[in-house]
């Protein structure tokens, strides 16, 4: 296929005849029946919901949030067919370093938004300008304003291959790579497919598991053990979202392309209390104003059936920060497929959605990673 390789200056500007049409249906809202005094024992609950869509109709700003993104510059490039959209934030510091930085799901570039000053500036925030980075923040494939996905096959591997391009297409010779979430399954990804230009790939989850060995698990220290214990809670109990879009994407999808309080639970199950209200509404209203649902949900389905996946492990630099009440990374599993992990720091305090919760300390354990790397 022939690719247009053009970069496309991109704005945000929803219709208002869209938004009218969301809040028609906000309005007209049937909620669902509940067991009396389950809490969340069965999903999110009735009540959370609630509070969430009242505050979307009588709180909550679009526009606000729009203005917000239109702040910074936005492009849109086609890349082995599929449309990428990305912000490209270049700092004022000339030798900054190239970073790009990949979100995850249920969120978007908007995953970000609170890191870029202190990252692309640092001097004006109080930091060394020699830790500057020029900032590169794509939409996934299939998410947002990147669009549906067309085809087949946009696993993460795909993926990586299209963030060395457009890094590549960006004129940057060298460059750093940072993830969240399916962000850190697709960084580590771009360094294996383009080590000749990546720095070092900094992530927020190495995702290593037992690799059936019974010897692995003789050697795990209690508080390992008791991070593999954690890991198969939350598989067993907090993992339908990936199993339901890792087998049947599409059967969800027609239910949450419908109804935007749906959209709104579906997302929430992993936002809980540990973000903003209007941090969980603008990623919910991109996924409803973009109707990318279920391309969003097929990342899921098309990497856990990606075949000719690579095995050996990796050898460019590789740091981890692993915040509090996150996937628990666990180091002999991560150091069988990763053999150059230079940075492991974890912290109390943060969750999933560090960027957003607390975004100091994301920022200083990626300016520590990178500075020596350069």
């Amino acid at each position: 296929m022939t690719n247009n390789t053009d970069i496309r200056p991109f704005r945000i500007e929803i219709p208002e005849a869209d938004l009218a049409d969301l809040r028609s249906r906000i309005e007209r809202t049937r909620y669902t029946g509940e067991l009396p005094g389950v809490g969340g024992d069965y999903g999110v609950s009735v009540e959370y919901v609630k509070n969430l869509v009242e505050y979307w109709k009588s709180g909550y700003d679009w526009r606000a949030a729009e203005a917000k993104l239109n702040e910074y510059p936005q492009f849109t490039t086609e890349i082995d067919g599929q449309n990428i959209h990305f912000l490209h934030v270049r700092s004022p510091e000339p030798d900054a370093t190239p970073l790009i930085l990949t979100h995850g799901w249920p969120t978007s570039v908007v995953e970000y938004l609170d890191v870029i000053g202190p990252l692309t500036d640092p001097r004006a925030h109080g930091g060394d300008p020699a830790d500057a980075f020029h900032l590169v923040i794509p939409s996934l494939p299939g998410f947002a304003f990147s669009g549906p996905t067309s085809e087949r096959g946009w696993n993460r591997y795909r993926t990586a291959k299209a963030w060395a391009e457009l890094m590549h297409r960006l004129g940057y010779e060298r460059y750093g790579v940072h993830g969240n979430d399916a962000g850190s399954l697709v960084s580590p990804e771009v360094g294996r497919f383009d080590p000749e230009h990546v720095l070092g790939v900094h992530v927020t989850q190495i995702f290593s598991f037992p690799s059936g060995d019974p010897s692995e698990m003789e050697g795990l220290s209690e508080a390992d053990a008791g991070k593999l214990r954690f890991l198969q809670w939350f598989y067993e109990n907090m993992g339908a979202y990936d199993k339901l879009q890792s087998q049947a994407p599409q059967t969800l999808a027609h239910a949450l392309a419908d109804s935007p309080v749906g959209q709104l639970a579906w997302s929430s199950q992993l936002f809980g209390d540990a973000v903003s209200r209007d941090y969980i509404l603008t990623n919910v209203m991109i996924y409803w104003l973009t109707n990318t649902s279920a391309s969003a949900a097929r990342f899921y389905y098309e990497d856990s059936h990606a075949t000719d996946t690579p095995t050996e492990p990796t050898t460019f630099p590789l740091g981890l920060a692993n915040f509090a009440d996150d996937f628990q990374s666990i180091r002999p599993f991560a150091e069988r497929d990763h053999k150059n992990i230079v940075s492991w720091n974890t912290y109390d305090t943060g969750g999933h959605f560090a960027a957003h919760a607390v975004p100091d300390l994301l920022v200083g354990d990626i300016r520590r990673f990178f500075r020596g790397l350069r």
